[in-house]
């Protein structure tokens, strides 16, 4: 009996081991750049626990996030783009969230990062002006965004896509991403809990990792007050490189 505890006390030491790592780089690249904090700590996570776990902790952080950063951010969010991605955003949660809990969704993954990495390998040397508007494919991309949101919480690079072809300021761009994902977070969140996905232990054991949650947003913050707005292109593109690799090549 004795022994059986500390097996169970090791296990739960090493997941909020993990939970802590994993939030603590995931929103410090998600405050410097404004997206990928899921595309950094859902690989981590999923080392110590189910998808369904992951995704339950990814959305609390994201909505304590949104509540910081939406509101210091308000002024320089694209408020035109945020509505055009508006209901296509909710109908993708949705069913994003209902293939999340009836579906096995793994070749969905590598699907997506495919996509991601075909766009990087087309942004990077098929496109001679990448600072030009274009708003043709805001619907689509808005609606597999959501989707995949709801689903993995990696629908990031796929608004990227969307916001880096419509606004020219990389201030604007990361204020917009912001607010984009404070929109599926709060889409998100209630149909996680009504799915039963999200439930009260998550929001208590979220508590704990508030403070290291704070820490990684100050000093995220702290960096990009100091990066250039060519350094934080190449981030991005990096950031989506990175996760089109590891949402592909991950089983």
């Amino acid at each position: 009996m004795i022994q059986e505890l500390i097996e169970i006390y090791k296990m739960a030491s090493s997941v909020f081991l993990v939970l802590i790592l994993a939030i603590f780089l995931g929103f410090f690249i998600q405050t410097v750049v404004g997206f990928a904090g899921a595309l950094i700590a859902l690989p981590i996570l999923l080392l110590a626990m189910t998808l369904q776990d992951a995704i339950a902790y990814l959305a609390l952080f994201y909505l304590y996030s949104s509540a910081i950063l939406v509101v210091k951010e308000w002024k320089n969010i694209d408020k035109p783009v945020l509505l055009k991605l508006a209901i296509a955003t909710i109908v993708g949660v949705t069913l994003g969230i209902w293939i999340l809990q009836y579906g096995k969704p793994l070749v969905l993954k590598k699907m997506l990062g495919g996509f991601i990495l075909l766009y990087v390998i087309y942004t990077m040397f098929l496109v001679k002006n990448t600072n030009t508007k274009n708003t043709r494919f805001s619907f689509i991309f808005g609606l597999a965004g959501g989707f995949f949101s709801g689903l993995f919480s990696t629908g990031g690079p796929l608004y990227v896509m969307v916001v880096k072809n419509t606004v020219v300021d990389m201030r604007t761009f990361r204020a917009t991403m912001i607010g984009v994902l404070g929109l599926i977070t709060i889409t998100r969140v209630p149909i996680l809990y009504a799915q039963d996905i999200l439930t009260y232990n998550h929001f208590y054991n979220s508590l704990f990792i508030i403070p290291v949650f704070l820490l990684a947003t100050f000093l995220g913050k702290v960096l990009y007050n100091k990066l250039n707005e060519s350094v934080l292109k190449n981030i991005v593109l990096g950031l989506l490189f990175i996760s089109g690799m590891v949402l592909f090549l991950q089983n």
